[in-house]
């Protein structure tokens, strides 16, 4: 069905994303990929679609706001569709490059009807090697602001030039997310105003910030965070050094728990041997009243930290997985087993463990969450897939039905600035949905069943979803 034309669905349960009350035998009608009304007893308008959804539950399009289909090669229409299929509608990406920015902004940058919306996008990661100076920090900002970036993103700086970076992206209007340097001063830049905080910081995070130790800590962090870079520079070296540094990007991808030397998981060990539930409900605090927002991926620190776990091999959903794609993370666990004796992988999985904490604590205190996952290119991180993981896995950590359902929905709404367009069922917002087989509200289970996905107007099936998924996968074997 052609988004330009008409569609009612008929008779649907629709769920408030503000209080989870439900809206039963409620018509929804989309004209030019936007809900122009919302009530029972609707008309169709000739030419119109009429699908009925009796029984099932229609709520706002899923959002993964944590993800990288962008930019990492592959089969980009194959990824976006997959998203899609799982009922992802809309995503953050949290890699980009001034070429992609310009293409944007031109309109170049287009993609495949069977997408998710592209809802903000940075421009390069800020490591040091773009931020080696507070000059060259300020310029960077500059540069990607200037091309259109939507926020700012951390990735491995020092911490005196994240503070350097943070002034400036607020200075010009532009929000700075990510990860945290070791050794920074969490609570400053969550008063600053850090927009949101990625993995629990990536690394150690704040997790040092929840140890009875975390001076020491941090200090220890702090120094071991470095980069050398030589003073003078010359003309061949810029080449060189980028190749370097993308080769280590590559591997912070696919598994960054990999790059850990001894005395990092010695500090990880120390912050977990240490940890302090009332330390940990007083930052979370603090990040409830600065507005710091956290995106917890706990699909993704899973498969970092418990890397050779056998039941992420036993997956089914690597079907979708391309062969090249299933021998490289096969490799990287192939790494982590020869690099890390039992000891330091218990160490990993304790760290882990306490994230279900955090995310728990956080919870309770108040702290703005939103739904990530850190796909594509992450050791057994299945694009769209993982998004349901990551649903359980904050079941498990304690999460209410309800606030899972805000998470995917309105929060993002609310994170974006753009509740005005989406993360509630009402007129006037764009026509991004999923139906479900049952109640999400009533347990976090029912977010999965997705019966079908409404994208800019266009009505996608449970059979077309199923259809769509086993052709993706039969196309993934012969690749």
């Amino acid at each position: 069905m052609p988004a330009t034309s008409a569609l009612l669905l008929c008779s649907a349960t629709v769920v408030d994303t503000r209080d989870g009350s439900l809206h039963p035998a409620t018509d929804v009608l989309v004209e030019h990929g936007v809900i122009t009304a919302v009530g029972p007893g609707l008309t169709a308008p000739d030419g119109a679609r009429a699908v009925d959804v009796t029984g099932r539950y229609l709520v706002p399009g899923y959002n993964d706001m944590h993800a990288h289909p962008l930019g990492r090669g592959g089969d980009l229409p194959a990824t976006l569709e997959l998203m899609l299929v799982h009922g992802i509608t809309g995503y953050r990406q949290m890699s980009g490059d001034l070429d992609l920015l310009k293409a944007r902004a031109s309109g170049e940058l287009t993609f495949p009807e069977a997408s998710p919306a592209l809802l903000a996008m940075p421009g390069p990661l800020l490591t040091m090697l773009n931020t080696a100076t507070p000059e060259e920090t300020v310029q960077t900002v500059r540069e990607q602001v200037a091309a259109g970036a939507d926020f700012v993103k951390s990735a491995a700086m020092t911490k005196e030039r994240f503070f350097d970076a943070q002034a400036e992206a607020l200075r010009l209007g532009v929000p700075i997310v990510g990860h945290l340097p070791g050794g920074i001063d969490v609570l400053r830049a969550s008063r600053l105003g850090m927009k949101s905080i990625e993995h629990f910081g990536s690394g150690l995070g704040v997790l040092a910030c929840c140890s009875t130790e975390e001076h020491a800590i941090q200090e220890a962090a702090g120094r071991g965070q470095r980069l050398k870079l030589p003073k003078i520079k010359l003309p061949f070296l810029g080449g060189v050094v980028d190749k370097a540094m993308g080769a280590v990007m590559r591997r912070v991808v696919l598994n960054p728990v990999n790059l850990n030397k001894p005395e990092d998981v010695a500090l990880v060990d120390r912050a977990v041997r240490t940890y302090d539930e009332k330390r940990t409900r007083e930052l979370a605090e603090h990040f409830a009243a600065d507005g710091t927002w956290h995106v917890p991926t706990l699909i993704r620190q899973k498969t970092s930290k418990l890397c050779d776990d056998p039941a992420f091999a036993d997956d089914p959903d690597l079907r979708y997985m391309a062969p090249g794609t299933l021998k490289t993370w096969r490799g990287a666990v192939a790494t982590f087993r020869k690099k890390f004796g039992p000891e330091q992988r218990a160490t990993f999985a304790a760290s882990h463990r306490y994230e279900y904490e955090l995310a728990r604590v956080f919870d309770a205190a108040g702290v703005n969450m939103l739904v990530g996952t850190d796909s594509s290119g992450a050791v057994w991180v299945v694009p769209g897939a993982a998004l349901h993981d990551e649903i359980d896995l904050l079941a498990e950590a304690g999460i209410p039905p309800l606030r899972l359902l805000r998470m995917l929905t309105l929060s993002a709404a609310e994170f974006l600035g753009t509740t005005d367009s989406m993360g509630t069922v009402e007129a006037g917002r764009n026509a991004d949905l999923v139906l479900l087989g049952a109640n999400p509200v009533a347990d976090a289970a029912n977010l999965h069943r997705v019966v079908g996905v409404v994208r800019a107007g266009t009505y996608h099936s449970e059979q077309d979803l199923t259809a769509a998924k086993d052709r993706l996968a039969a196309a993934r074997s012969v690749d």
